[in-house]
């Protein structure tokens, strides 16, 4: 029987595992992790991810082959494929600050496999690392192996969340990197015994190490890239009057381009976008290449422009101020099908917002009042960091109050930003939502999510992302 151990019981190797586990009911899977609370809840009925699917997945392999453990040394020394699915957050000083990724989580990691191991391993790494990671993660194992052998492989997830469960069962590809030995070839083709239990022969891709690494922080970079480039040219629609959303038609009417990926909003977020292009322009800047690590900069520039231009838009359509106005926020993760807040748009928007002193009321049907005030308090990059070395119980900010519903978050505001796009605001009444508000009343959709000609019969002032601009908005200029 194959015995898998996973450490980190996070967003990725939490639903990778109970997926493979369902799939592989002859092999043992283990996912361990340092943190007490987050294994409890594991074994709880309340996991620590919301997930659609995730939860029937869980409950059909929990205490079967599917364990949760906080039993690190052992459970990893009884391993034959270790998987390691720790943070590799953005380093916040040092050498590469705002830009590496600090591997200090892996490397203890990879320093505890080689302190308890006694039987060969095959290693793999399941976080996004930089390019050459492995090679490190090689070092520090052989040069401990006590005659151990390890074989290193990168098998970057690809999940998108809110759809991971659906991901796992139907990938549209795995990918395996290894070293071109011998020994590196058997340890691919034994991880590959894995996923071929339920994944099609031709979808599992083979490689070499560094391409598997490169592969997943390209893959990202492209993604956002394609955001980027919608939200740069909702910034021209507004200015010209044509409307985002049939541009984006139109051009993803062209097979080359396709239509995913085209939807202009006030920016991306989520862990992996931003950290990882930032990784892209360290390892490209290490390597000499200046102008390559200029243009994927340029990703996040106009990622961050947008957010800026959204929080600009909503001040300057207001008199030019918000100080002392409820402004009601819907959502709050940074999208829909998920309660993951990590690098959400709405943070920066908020804090926008507070920086005018607005007062602002939260609703978001999966994010907790303790996870937003946290998030606000937070430092840029700390929140990929474990909890103890998180700042502790934040000062609340004071202007901001979270709600469970929409109704009451927009009673008596002045201004409504819909900030991500669950399919709740789209059915919302925006006549009663209208009635209960200040006048003027103003929404700004920074989803698309709303049609803004049947909200401005109600009355409404409707700023949307891309869309040609209400008479008011024209009066009142963005000042930049």
């Amino acid at each position: 029987m194959v015995k898998i151990c996973c450490i980190g019981a996070g967003y990725v190797g939490g639903p990778t595992m109970a997926v493979i586990a369902l799939k592989c009911p002859n092999i043992e899977v283990v996912v361990v992790d340092i943190s007490k609370p987050r294994i409890e809840a594991w074994n709880s009925d309340t996991l620590p991810i919301y997930e659609p699917g995730l939860d029937d997945v869980v409950k059909q392999c929990r205490g079967k082959n599917l364990f949760f453990s906080t039993d690190v040394e052992k459970h990893v020394a009884e391993a034959d494929i270790i998987f390691v699915s720790v943070n590799t957050p953005t380093k916040t000083r040092g050498l590469g600050a705002g830009k590496a990724a600090d591997l200090t989580y892996w490397e203890s990691a990879a320093r505890m496999i080689a302190d308890v191991s006694k039987s060969d391993k095959i290693v793999v790494e399941k976080s996004t690392v930089p390019v050459k990671t492995a090679e490190a993660i090689e070092k520090i194992l052989t040069h401990n192996s006590k005659g151990i052998n390890y074989q290193i492989l990168s098998n970057p997830e690809f999940l998108a969340e809110g759809t991971a469960i659906e991901d796992l069962f139907k990938p549209d590809r795995v990918l395996i990197g290894g070293r071109e030995t011998p020994e590196g070839r058997k340890a691919v083709q034994a991880l590959k015994d894995v996923y071929a239990h339920w994944v099609p022969e031709d979808r599992i891709l083979t490689t070499n190490l560094w391409s598997a690494e490169l592969s997943k922080l390209a893959a990202n970079a492209f993604l956002a890239q394609r955001i980027s480039s919608v939200n740069a040219i909702s910034a021209l629609c507004e200015a010209t009057g044509a409307n985002v959303s049939e541009v984006a038609y139109a051009v993803g009417k062209d097979t080359r381009i396709g239509p995913k990926f085209l939807n202009a909003s006030v920016g991306f977020g989520g862990s992996c976008f931003q950290k990882d292009i930032l990784n892209l322009v360290y390892i490209c800047e290490c390597n000499g290449l200046p102008e390559v690590a200029n243009y994927w900069k340029q990703v996040i520039k106009i990622n961050d422009y947008q957010k800026s231009r959204f929080v600009n838009r909503v001040v300057s359509s207001m008199f030019n101020t918000v100080a002392g106005k409820k402004i009601a926020v819907l959502g709050f993760a940074f999208k829909k099908d998920t309660g993951d807040t990590r690098e959400t748009p709405a943070i920066d928007v908020c804090k926008g917002l507070l920086g005018d002193k607005a007062q602002i009321s939260i609703y978001d049907p999966q994010v907790t009042e303790d996870q937003i005030q946290r998030d606000l308090a937070m430092n840029k990059f700390d929140w990929d960091h474990p909890m103890h070395l998180q700042p502790t119980s934040p000062t609340a900010v004071k202007q901001v109050s979270c709600v469970w519903d929409a109704y009451e978050a927009t009673k008596g505001a002045h201004g409504l930003c819909i900030l991500t796009e669950w399919d709740e605001f789209k059915t919302l009444d925006y006549q009663k939502i209208f009635d209960n508000m200040q006048k003027p009343a103003f929404v700004f959709d920074g989803r698309n999510v709303v049609d803004p000609e049947k909200l401005r019969e109600i009355g409404f002032i409707v700023y949307s992302i891309g869309k040609p601009l209400d008479a008011w908005l024209k009066d009142m200029p963005a000042v930049a």
